[in-house]
């Protein structure tokens, strides 16, 4: 198997009871998924969308325009790529998980500090303390779903203080599904209403580190419409 992953792997995306399926080259998919601008065509080993592709079996073009809008086989890839799973081996895991890793370290050094001095902890620590807690680290996983899980444990070895804001956002009644989940995923819900001309509005608090990646998600999920206040 480790054979086959060198040469090629899969990345898997389910979409509803749909799987969809790329053949890809392991190491410019990996630096991807780390971030890096790798082309899709690069990647890809053929342009072919697969419902399974160790069978060989090809997705319809029904079923790819209901799941991704589209047919276009390179726009498609990029969503798999973007949302999927890739398949790896035990080293290209390790490298995923070192490099989410570094990003969360380097998180808590620039948005907390030690509540007795004001200042940071040394990355040298935060990376010490990750490793005593034994946190479960997830290379797939956006940093801001996944922080405020990680901050909890590490709070009980690590004394952190940050600056927490409250904001009050109102979206329109048709965002208010994609919107509840971000709330849920990046802050702590203090309060949500329906207001009387049917707009949704929650107040909640969240660290201001995450302030700008709040924005860019909350505005992408009801296309520039919510409304937000910072007490």
């Amino acid at each position: 198997m480790s054979n086959m992953v060198d040469k090629f792997t899969i990345v898997r995306l389910s979409a509803g009871n749909e799987k969809f399926e790329i053949l890809v080259k392991p190491d410019p998919a990996l630096e991807y998924k780390l971030g890096k601008k790798v082309d899709i065509s690069n990647i890809m080993i053929s342009d072919e969308i697969y419902s399974d592709a160790n069978k060989g079996t090809r997705s319809s073009s029904e079923k790819l325009m209901k799941a991704f809008k589209t047919t276009d086989q390179f726009e498609i890839a990029k969503q798999i790529m973007e949302k999927g799973d890739l398949n790896m081996n035990t080293d290209q895991r390790r490298k995923m998980v070192e490099e989410k890793k570094r990003q969360i370290v380097e998180y808590i050094n620039k948005n907390f500090v030690d509540p007795k001095t004001h200042l940071p902890h040394p990355i040298s620590r935060i990376n010490a303390v990750i490793d005593d807690s034994r946190v479960g680290i997830d290379p797939f996983r956006r940093l801001e779903d996944q922080i405020k899980y990680i901050i909890e444990p590490l709070r009980k070895l690590l004394p952190l203080k940050s600056e927490i804001l409250e904001l009050t956002v109102t979206v329109p009644a048709q965002f208010s599904g994609q919107s509840f989940s971000v709330f849920k995923s990046i802050g702590d819900i203090k309060s949500e209403q329906w207001l009387s001309d049917g707009s949704f509005q929650v107040v909640l608090n969240l660290n201001a580190g995450l302030k700008s990646s709040f924005l860019d998600r909350i505005g992408t999920a009801t296309k520039g419409s919510a409304q937000v206040t910072e007490k």
